[in-house]
């Protein structure tokens, strides 16, 4: 019962930060033109450092703020400014499709070269912070601070249900992201560009919303009403 509670309660948290159809789409921009072996490949790699990276996150996140000295208003200030900065520059910057129109051309080495460049980039900036940006960090640590509370036999299998959430989300990141071009062949270009324009203005807001989650506990540890 306690494993199937924080599972749900993980998965709903964390899929819409997550948002692997949202996630694709920027993913796809970033990528550009690519053979569909590139993205498969790409979206392996990235869902299982995806999977690696919450799970650190998730056993070792508070004991790296405790050691560091950082609060957790203090991540979510910090997030919430990055996540903000990643959605203005997605709502700003040209459709990536009229950028990838030059490169049809592209030889089997070129391709080979452009999956090696593209592998680089696999933890930073695919895995983070596109697929799991501050947002995404901010909830976990706020979801394993909730959940260590309780002894240690419901600790643990709690904390198996977050990380269950976490292997479900990046399943569905592997499949969004490898067939990240049929999704938006399927969808008009400018269909698929809107959206990407209303998924990096949601993006904006979380942003907002989450450095101002941490600035309001911030200003209400100075600002006392007198007594």
């Amino acid at each position: 019962m306690l494993l199937w509670k924080s599972f749900l309660i993980a998965f709903s948290v964390l899929l819409p930060l997550i948002n692997p159809f949202g996630s694709a789409l920027v993913f796809l921009g970033l990528a550009g033109e690519a053979p569909p072996k590139v993205y498969r490949s790409l979206a392996r790699r990235i869902a299982i450092n995806n999977i690696i990276f919450l799970a650190i996150i998730e056993v070792l996140g508070a004991t790296i703020l405790k050691f560091f000295g950082i609060s957790l208003p203090i991540v979510q200030l910090s997030g919430g400014i990055v996540i903000a900065a990643m959605g203005w520059s997605v709502l700003n910057e040209r459709d990536a499709r009229a950028i990838s129109r030059n490169k049809q051309e592209e030889t089997e080495i070129r391709d080979e070269t452009r999956k090696q460049f593209l592998e680089q980039d696999a933890f930073y900036p695919f895995t983070f912070p596109v697929t799991s940006g501050p947002g995404t960090l901010v909830a976990l640590l706020t979801l394993t601070a909730h959940i260590s509370n309780r002894v240690v036999s419901n600790d643990i299998v709690a904390h198996v249900g977050v990380f269950l959430a976490v292997v479900v989300l990046s399943i569905l990141v592997f499949f969004c992201y490898a067939y990240a071009p049929k999704l938006t062949r399927i969808i008009p270009p400018s269909t698929a560009h809107g959206i990407l324009r209303v998924v990096a203005f949601i993006l904006l807001c979380i942003g907002v919303q989450i450095a101002w989650n941490g600035l309001a506990v911030l200003l209400a540890t100075v600002v006392r009403p007198q007594t």
